[in-house]
């Protein structure tokens, strides 16, 4: 969503400013995300339109999607975005609506007034998350029903001020380089590695999956 504030908002730099307040931890993601879309005056479809148009897709994430699928591997989007924005962005970039429609997604809503105004409906609105990705994930472990002694490893990859409240809820944390995210994790102490792109991940990812490396070993590679 950060392309509407930066173009269509209040701009990068108040946007960036924000985002060091919560890695901070002087103002909380929902209160920050919520100011950033209370200066969005546009209609909803133009601002889908110019994220379509600014937000490329990692060129490598179909690639590890289909190897996922091939693996039994499941892909959830676990977002602190809006469920229809997800969803259209997603169909422009896989370019096949049959794909996007059957990844899981897990995000906040979007409430439209008669008027064409709209807001966004949190997820988890007692949370300063907004979408308190910890509980989401923790449900769907506890969901799933594991065997004793046969929970798969789980990984997340993130970037941003947004991915906080999942950064100590998986095995393997895959941190953007550069962004937020390490920032965040150097700080707290929260062990993660770090990614450039889709090739990045999908390697360790399969090398974990493979028994080629230890979650520990893929950690120590890109730091």
């Amino acid at each position: 969503m950060w392309p509407n504030t930066d173009n269509l908002g209040f701009g990068r730099a108040e946007r960036e400013k924000m985002n060091e307040e919560m890695i901070s931890e002087r103002l909380n993601f929902r209160e920050a995300f919520t100011l950033m879309l209370e200066s969005v005056h546009h209609p909803f479809s133009e601002c889908i339109d110019l994220l379509k148009a600014k937000i490329p897709l990692d060129p490598g994430f179909k690639d590890f999607y289909t190897w996922c699928k091939s693996q039994g591997i499941p892909v959830i989007v676990v977002s602190s975005g809006m469920m229809p924005i997800i969803k259209a962005l997603l169909e422009n970039y896989l370019n096949d609506p049959s794909t996007a429609e059957e990844l899981e997604i897990y995000a906040n809503d979007t409430v439209f007034s008669e008027d064409g105004s709209w807001t966004i409906k949190w997820r988890h609105p007692e949370s300063g998350f907004g979408h308190d990705k910890s509980i989401t994930i923790k449900k769907y472990i506890k969901d799933a029903a594991y065997p004793e002694g046969q929970r798969p490893h789980f990984f997340y990859c993130g970037d941003g001020v947004s991915d906080l409240s999942a950064a100590r809820e998986t095995d393997l944390l895959f941190a953007k380089k550069g962004k937020d995210l390490v920032t965040y994790c150097e700080r707290e102490g929260v062990p993660y590695t770090t990614f450039e792109d889709f090739q990045d991940i999908w390697n360790g990812v399969r090398d974990v999956v493979e028994g080629k490396k230890t979650i520990e070993e893929v950690r120590q590679i890109r730091k």
